[in-house]
């Protein structure tokens, strides 16, 4: 390993968020043009149409539990236990984000529910991998 594999999740998952954001700005974009919306709707935090409401939404949900993903994934690094193990576990977790804010932008709750708890359970491990690795060490 070259020492920087466990940074490769956290640009995915950056790239997920930036894309979520252009997401953003076409839906809201679309609605204002549409005359659903006046823009200073955004601003003021009013009433958002559905349609730029739930991208919205799956933006701020990157910003909740992959928080600790962030966080964990540099101590991993400062602590040398970003190994395989660490670094796939950390690829599960983005790809069960993707999944999910696709799930939320498409509206099937259970398949969302379910990558969220992929997620979940998977950060935990990686959290458990961090306690492991320090109590052995």
């Amino acid at each position: 390993m070259t020492g920087f594999e466990m940074f490769w999740p956290l640009m995915a998952h950056a790239f997920l968020v930036f894309c979520l954001y252009a997401l953003l700005v076409m839906r809201r974009a679309s609605v204002v043009r549409a005359g659903k919306v006046e823009r200073i709707a955004f601003r003021e935090n009013l009433a958002e149409p559905e349609e730029s409401r739930v991208v919205n939404r799956a933006i701020a949900n990157q910003f909740e539990l992959p928080v600790l993903f962030y966080a964990l994934s540099v101590l991993l690094f400062i602590t040398e236990a970003d190994n395989i193990v660490a670094v796939v576990l950390a690829w599960i977790f983005v790809a069960a984000r993707y999944v999910q804010a696709a799930m939320q932008l498409i509206g099937n709750l259970p398949l969302r529910r379910l990558f969220f708890m992929v997620g979940f359970a998977t950060l935990f491990l990686m959290w458990l991998w961090l306690v492991v690795w320090m109590a052995t060490s």
